[in-house]
């Protein structure tokens, strides 16, 4: 399989194509999941509601074809070649229980992770004796800065080459158990309006399994 990524084509209208060399665009700045935003307005909404879905939808379908692990490799890490703006531009705007809603969030957080490796490492350690289930899920043992790396990376491959219902849930569990930590290390009002967004995150990703496993994540 050739290569995929993401080419911009014009304001509104996003394509996928295979390609062999990929420019290397500027990296956005880095937003952490509790700070969901949209980026930017569409001239066309259709187009850009059309672009969302069938690049998601796209995505996911050539991954899973795929038996290439270096193929999975790039999917994983195509914010790095992209631009995490890219596809906040194509996806941010989608309700959060649809597949590029879910797909923006798992990519947010790897992002996330891979900027802040050490704070979200020891949110996570400090949330564990709250969250116990959720922590066996989601896998971080022990809970440091290579393994919630290693957890991130592992959740988008999942996506591509395993069960993307259980990709899901398990960020959904890393998410709860990080919301418990940074209520717990982290003091204010902030702090704990942060957590609730990521506990509303980990529901979201939650209720897309479902989706999934119904047939029904459009």
């Amino acid at each position: 399989m050739r290569p995929v990524r993401l080419v911009s084509v014009g304001p509104a209208r996003v394509t996928l194509a295979g390609v062999s060399e990929v420019p290397r665009p500027h990296r956005p700045s880095y937003r952490e999941p509790s700070a969901l935003e949209a980026i930017g307005e569409r001239s066309d909404p259709i187009a850009a509601l059309h672009a969302a879905h069938e690049t998601a939808a796209v995505l996911v379908k050539v991954g899973r074809a795929s038996a290439d692990p270096a193929a999975t490799d790039r999917l994983v890490a195509i914010t790095d070649e992209v631009g995490l703006d890219t596809l906040a531009e194509l996806w941010s705007a989608r309700p959060a229980r649809s597949l590029p809603g879910a797909l923006w969030r798992l990519y947010l957080l790897r992002e996330w992770v891979a900027n802040d490796a050490t704070g979200v490492a020891r949110e996570y350690a400090a949330g564990v004796r709250f969250a116990e289930v959720n922590h066996v899920v989601a896998g971080a043992e022990p809970p440091g800065p290579d393994e919630v790396r290693r957890v991130a990376e592992e959740i988008l491959r999942g996506v591509f080459a395993g069960d993307l219902a259980v990709a899901l849930e398990r960020a959904a569990a890393f998410c709860l158990v990080v919301a418990a930590g940074r209520a717990d290390v982290t003091a204010g009002t902030r702090a704990v309006a942060q957590a609730l967004r990521l506990q509303d995150m980990a529901a979201d990703l939650t209720a897309c399994a479902k989706l999934w496993r119904d047939g029904r994540l459009e």
